[in-house]
């Protein structure tokens, strides 16, 4: 827990106007977090503003008001009604005085942002330079971002990838194939890890280990040699032997007599409904993401360790990258022998 690092404002300077965004790549439960806020805030009295694709819109000046109905039959969609983009512009000083001038018009007093690692280091460097608070929600697919066992999106997004991956093993199994899939994870392997594990792989490959392509080669050629081709290789596309397309090459070029097939998932994983998992944690950080504004608790993202509300200062969350522990590379080692 970070608790000794929190930092609490005055409390005579309570938040009375909030604003809500989503930033950065979409994931599936973002849409029940904005629920949650705007529900949570209007329970409590507070104006709730919407701003539309991200920090782009906080510069353009696109925010809304929003009221219940404004939320209302949304928490099964995936995306984001509120839309998101990449803001180069709120990267440079005079973009976030932009942001921040359109804010203090309305009187908009606190921020919460939902999104990922780069969403986080921009509200901190904002929040820094300016007097609006600010809370982060963890809404990302690729589950890297420390401090926190759930991010909002990866429950789904892993789902979708195992149920592409079943259909595909049932054809690869008819014609004894090979089969590399490739799955999102630009700078994390846990989408691969856990889609991996939980489809019975022969092999995956993630960014945060270094692929021994020999090794599968020598493993294929054995079963090459025994007659027994079926073999699925899932790999992140930020492994660094270069992504399914350079894997499958290569192979093909050590093993000319197999067949070997590339399956790009892409982003089929980012859309669809969000599971029930998704949903929960992303209504229970919303909801939480509100009680700290008025809490006075600011500057921090709302993560969820061992079933307990987790507050980290958006300074540290930008720094510390999640991990995969040694535990789980056994794990992968073992059941793929």
């Amino acid at each position: 827990m970070y608790l000794s690092f929190l930092i609490f404002q005055d409390m005579s300077s309570k938040v009375t106007k909030i604003g809500v965004l989503t930033s950065g790549g979409d994931s599936p439960g973002m849409n029940a977090a904005i629920r949650a806020v705007v529900r949570t805030g209007l329970y409590y009295g507070l104006e709730v503003y919407g701003i539309t694709r991200g920090y782009q819109g906080l510069i353009e000046d696109d925010i809304i008001k929003m009221n219940g109905r404004s939320v209302a039959n949304i928490i099964q969609r995936g995306g984001t009604i509120l839309k998101t983009a990449r803001c180069m512009e709120f990267m440079e000083q005079e973009g976030r005085q932009k942001a921040y001038d359109n804010l203090k018009k309305r009187g908009i007093d606190g921020l919460v942002i939902i999104g990922g690692d780069g969403s986080f280091r921009g509200a901190n460097k904002f929040s820094s330079e300016f007097d609006i608070p600010c809370i982060g929600l963890a809404g990302t697919i690729d589950k890297d971002i420390s401090g926190t066992d759930f991010t909002i999106g990866f429950d789904t997004a892993v789902n979708t990838a195992v149920e592409a991956i079943d259909k595909i093993r049932d054809t690869m199994d008819a014609h004894d194939r090979v089969f590399v899939i490739e799955v999102m994870g630009r700078d994390a392997g846990y989408i691969a890890l856990h889609s991996g594990i939980a489809t019975g792989a022969e092999n995956i490959l993630i960014p945060e280990r270094k692929t021994d392509i020999n090794s599968i080669i020598k493993s294929l050629k054995e079963k090459e040699r025994r007659k027994k081709m079926v073999n699925l290789i899932v790999v992140a596309e930020g492994d660094d032997f270069g992504g399914a397309d350079q894997v499958s090459r290569v192979l093909k070029e050590n093993l000319p007599k197999a067949e070997i097939r590339v399956c790009i998932l892409g982003h089929i994983q980012r859309g669809g409904a969000p599971s029930c998992l998704d949903r929960i944690i992303a209504s229970r950080m919303g909801y939480h993401a509100v009680e700290s504004l008025l809490q006075g608790r600011h500057n921090v993202f709302v993560g969820i360790q061992d079933n307990k509300m987790n507050y980290i200062p958006l300074e540290q969350a930008v720094k510390t990258k999640g991990k995969i522990s040694d535990e789980w590379l056994d794990i992968v080692k073992i059941l793929a022998s």
